[in-house]
């Protein structure tokens, strides 16, 4: 299994040792992520749960997204004393008004109680030992820490649990959350309606309506719109994934509300009509981001909650609108961005010019986390889950221990009654989750995903094309460079990637500048964990060499490493 952290590997290795299944195992893994990687992930948050039945051979998803709550007004990014939207960074990232009704623990219980051998209580038991006993803080953890003080600072519950004596915990220190280990506890004791109903459900109406703000805080924090009602009444959707062939595999994903399906499939059926293979390095990189930008423009302009917006997901999945956009790629040059969207109305014309234009600020947070485990039964999971910025909200539950997500503010900003994206009562908001499930005659080849924002598209697309068409293994293919174009006039990169490609991508029109998010300093993309199906039921798990500081893989009986 995979993860970004060692510990909550450690945690998921141990239920699979132990005898439980991919889905005990991402369960307790996901549950020690909220504990180590409190700013990334948690019960305050939602994300998506990809699976594979071993045996009935069917892929099969849970959407575990947060919604907006049904008193959320289309206006609600808007100030009204000036008539204008909220400005990003401080008004929304830190409000009670961006946070959306919590999906993660009714994903737990659903993945538990329809694949799983584990009680909710049990798959817990581990992550409320550790949050007990505490982790090692490494750098990761204390410069995030710092990244977000003004935030966590302006809060009395969340600056009392991670800046205790003014400051973020000293690297090589002991990080102890009793409070959330009695919150686990809890819930493992009497399930789901200790979370969504009674004193915790108050408590979280509570905290995100009236923010305890600290006195003397400059940061507004404005209060939001959930309420116990909205709890009460969360839903977990189940539904089918999204399915592209490439290369003779089957590329699983998740569908709406999730844009991840539907833009990495979307991309693959492009670059389905190269050879990839046998291009040079420069000009395979060029199709990658070429086939992104058409992808994320389509994604723009058709992707939302399906239950609010008509998705045309079947048209941007097939080969023939693939193919429409394919023809639109210079192999010479780059496009101007942003590229304008396609027709995906089942009426295929090679090369037809886009119609619709869309230069939206992207707003989605770079935090968030991924993990894969597969058992000895050959069944699979990958597993996005996330509070959205890194932090959330910076609202923590007081005497919970955990964050809340400040997932709403991946809506459109700006109200408008034609965006798939826009603000709506009790809509998942659109996601670029991707957790990815490929099988080769019908059985796992690859699981994979990541985090990062709208960047996690293209890292799971860049780490597919790294492996099946440009000859890395799997850990080379997460280790390398990364560059991500989502339709915009620049390209973010990593250094690396930079300091290797610009001179051939340069000529061709890339402008490359450094990656790095709003919050944080960090010129990276994504944390990739992975694994790799071998012959005669061995694995490859695969992890991030140094991004995020790293992360850890390992299997139950390791034959080899790289």
């Amino acid at each position: 299994m995979s993860s970004v952290d060692p510990d909550a590997t450690a945690i998921g290795l141990s239920v699979l040792r132990k005898g439980g299944n991919a889905v005990d195992a991402a369960v307790a893994t996901a549950a020690a992520l909220g504990v180590t990687e409190p700013y990334s992930a948690g019960i305050g948050g939602g994300g998506y749960f990809v699976y594979y039945d071993a045996k009935t051979r069917k892929v099969q998803t849970l959407d575990g997204r947060e919604t907006a709550p049904a008193a959320m007004p289309h206006d609600a990014f808007i100030n009204p004393a000036t008539g204008t939207p909220y400005r990003f960074t401080p008004e929304l990232v830190t409000s009670g008004v961006s946070v959306g009704v919590p999906g993660t623990p009714a994903t737990w219980q659903s993945a538990l109680d329809r694949w799983g051998t584990l009680s909710l209580g049990k798959a817990l038991a581990p992550a409320a030992k550790l949050a007990a006993n505490g982790f090692v803080v490494d750098k990761t953890f204390r410069s995030q820490t710092l990244d977000n003080a003004t935030r966590f600072a302006a809060i009395v519950p969340t600056a009392k649990l991670f800046l205790p004596n003014g400051d973020a915990p000293l690297v090589g220190s002991t990080f102890k959350n009793p409070e959330l280990a009695k919150t686990y506890e809890l819930i493992g004791r009497k399930g789901l309606a200790a979370f969504y109903t009674g004193p915790l459900a108050q408590e979280m109406q509570n905290v995100v309506q009236n923010p305890p703000k600290t006195p003397g805080t400059t940061l507004p924090v404005m209060p939001g719109h959930l309420t116990t009602a909205d709890l009460a009444a969360y839903k977990l959707l189940k539904q089918d994934p999204t399915k592209v062939s490439y290369r003779g595999l089957d590329v699983y994903g998740m569908a709406p509300s999730s844009s991840g399906g539907t833009t990495v499939g979307e991309a693959l059926n492009i670059l389905a009509t190269k050879e990839l293979s046998k291009e040079t390095t420069t000009q395979a990189l060029h199709l990658y981001l070429e086939s992104s930008a058409l992808a994320f423009a389509d994604r723009a302009a058709y992707v939302g909650d399906p239950a609010f917006t008509n998705v045309p997901t079947k048209e941007l999945l097939s080969k023939g609108f693939g193919a429409e956009r394919a023809c639109l790629i210079d192999p010479e040059k780059a496009a101007v961005k942003p590229v304008l969207a396609g027709s995906p109305d089942g009426s295929y014309t090679p090369c037809e010019a886009g119609t619709i234009a869309d230069d939206r600020p992207d707003n989605e947070g770079l935090s968030t986390t991924h993990l894969t485990t597969a058992d000895r039964w050959g069944n699979v999971v990958a597993y996005t889950l996330t509070i959205e910025q890194t932090g959330g909200s910076g609202i923590t539950v007081p005497g919970r221990g955990f964050l809340l997500n400040n997932e709403l503010t991946d809506f459109s900003t700006v109200y408008n009654p034609t965006d798939p994206n826009r603000i709506e009562p009790l809509k998942r908001p659109r996601s670029s989750m991707s957790p990815t499930i490929v099988l080769k005659h019908g059985k796992p080849f690859l699981a994979l995903g990541s985090p990062g924002g709208s960047t996690i598209i293209t890292t799971v697309l860049q780490t597919l094309t790294n492996r099946v068409d440009r000859g890395m293994s799997l850990p080379k293919s997460i280790a390398a460079p990364r560059a991500s174009q989502r339709n915009t006039p620049n390209v973010t990169a990593e250094p690396a990637f930079i300091e290797a490609y610009d001179a051939g991508l340069k000529p061709l029109g890339h402008n490359l500048v450094l990656a790095g998010d709003a919050l944080t300093s960090a010129a990276e993309i994504g944390a990739a964990t992975a694994i790799e199906f071998l012959p005669y039921g061995a694995f490859v798990a695969a992890a991030e060499p140094s991004r995020r500081g790293g992360g850890a893989a390992g299997t139950v009986h390791q034959i080899w490493s790289e």
